[in-house]
């Protein structure tokens, strides 16, 4: 049996491979969204996890709070069983562009397999956000639409206070999951709409969609169909669309797609020099947003005049140069994400590739058995990735288990944490700075200056100093 599970998740800060949950909630229903069962986890601050000032005042999980839980070793585990359940579609608000690479990143911190809940056993993933832009775009009577500064917004908490859904404070897991069950419920009024929208998260169905597109032109690198890819991240400025050109699928990344945008000046202002900066291509996976609608007349009514004459002007410009085309085509299918060799651990999901065998394994293992066993079997384990890995994981939750070596190496890496001044910054994937307790210090200064706080707000502010400050010692201090 399919069913959905609803989720959603609170955290310390914005970076998937270094931040952690602190709140998850899911309510799992039958396809026809009646609910079957709920859950929700309180999970315990781990000891080298340096929470955002930003994020505390957002959901108003303070230190003391923080501190009390489940080891998140344990809830991310149960995460897993739930969203791994035999024919799960784990579905959430904006989930695909946050939650669920959250969590990809906290399955492989905790050896548990990152993307079996994409597509093993009959699971899969589903985001209500670009639903809902498709809704406020060609169902709009199906809800009280909020505005904000004269434009539609899509935010969930607003969302929720003009149709009153849910009564309780936004930021609160299981308060924004009972949200978004009511507008899936909502939107499922009108099931053919919603058939439509949900199909679009069916590779197949996309790729069948795909086929249906006009084609524009043919190059030496296959047929380039045209359409409009609907996401919430192009605004509702553009009405959440965008008028674009399929390029092809990337050469190294097969699932990857192209698309260029056809609704902009600068594109017709590319030369061999300077295409990389002018012309904008937008990735996307099969059966993951944007949805890519046909170029029907009922799609473009959101268009502008002057942005269909831009696609005009650029489709005619792109059959007169050829050449520079082919350009662009090839250099976006072969590009390839910078490389940062000193990337930490716990953020080099993306440059590990999938476990061998003999890594599964040891992870498998790792969870079957009591923590001496766990050290013991990490002593002799020949993979130092995962070795690092399984080191903190241990020091995390079962500190008197680690061997003596162990141990140094656990508390060098907490050491370097605290004090990055005096080392180098550990960086993620993308090359960005890992949040220090001094930087920590220094926004909660920025954040008091600003005015803005309301009484509840600085006084966790308050706690989070605190904290901070036993971290770092009297050695250091803010600017």
């Amino acid at each position: 049996m399919q069913t959905y599970l609803f989720y959603d998740i609170e955290t310390t800060g914005l970076n998937k491979a270094f931040d952690q949950v602190l709140q998850f909630a899911a309510i799992r229903t039958d396809l026809n969204l009646q609910e079957i069962e709920r859950h929700e986890l309180r999970i315990k601050l781990n000891a080298d996890t340096i929470p955002a000032p930003k994020a505390i005042i957002t959901h108003y999980i303070g230190i003391k709070e923080s501190l009390k839980g489940d080891k998140e070793l344990d809830a991310i585990r149960q995460i897993h069983q739930w969203m791994n359940t035999p024919g799960t579609i784990s579905v959430g608000y904006n989930t695909l562009g946050f939650d669920d690479e959250f969590l990809r990143f906290s399955f492989y911190r905790n050896l548990l397999s990152p993307y079996t809940h994409q597509f093993a056993n009959r699971c899969a993933r589903m985001d209500l956000y670009p639903i809902t832009a498709m809704y406020s775009l060609f169902k709009k009577d199906i809800l009280n639409w909020p505005m904000l500064d004269g434009k539609t917004t899509l935010k969930l908490e607003h969302i929720n206070t003009a149709n009153q859904f849910v009564e309780g404070r936004a930021h609160h897991a299981m308060v924004d999951v009972e949200v978004t069950l009511a507008l899936a419920r909502r939107f499922f009024q009108m099931r053919e709409m919603w058939d439509y929208a949900t199909g679009y998260f069916n590779k197949n169905v996309d790729k069948e969609r795909y086929q249906q597109l006009p084609l524009v032109l043919n190059s030496q690198d296959g047929a380039h169909r045209e359409g409009i890819m609907l996401d919430g991240k192009f605004g509702s400025a553009q009405f959440y669309q965008a008028p674009v050109l399929y390029l092809g699928e990337h050469k190294t990344f097969t699932n990857q797609t192209l698309w260029l945008r056809l609704d902009t000046e600068k594109l017709r202002q590319s030369t061999m020099d300077n295409f990389t900066e002018n012309a904008w291509v937008v990735r996307k996976k099969w059966g993951e947003p944007g949805f890519v609608l046909p170029p029907k007349e009922r799609f473009q009514a959101h268009l502008s005049v002057e942005r269909q004459a831009e696609v005009a002007a650029n489709k005619l410009w792109l059959t007169q140069n050829p050449d520079l085309f082919q350009q662009i085509v090839r250099y976006h299918r072969e590009y390839l994400y910078p490389v940062f060799p000193n990337t930490d651990v716990s953020a080099s999901l993306y440059q590990n590739g999938f476990w061998n065998e003999m890594e599964n394994s040891f992870c498998r293992r790792f969870h079957q058995v009591n923590p001496t066993e766990k050290s013991a079997s990490t002593e002799i384990l020949n993979s130092p990735k995962l070795k690092s890995l399984a080191i903190r994981l241990i020091g995390r939750h079962y500190p008197e288990s680690l061997s003596a070596d162990q141990k140094r190496e656990f508390d060098d890496y907490i050491q370097h944490i605290n004090h990055p001044e005096k080392l180098e910054y550990i960086i993620d994937f993308k090359g960005e700075k890992r949040l220090s307790p001094l930087d920590a210090l220094n926004e909660i200064a920025e954040l008091r200056e600003a005015g803005s706080l309301n009484t509840e707000q600085l006084m966790l502010l308050d706690e989070l100093e605190q904290f901070l400050r036993e971290k770092i010692g009297p050695s250091s201090s803010a600017k």
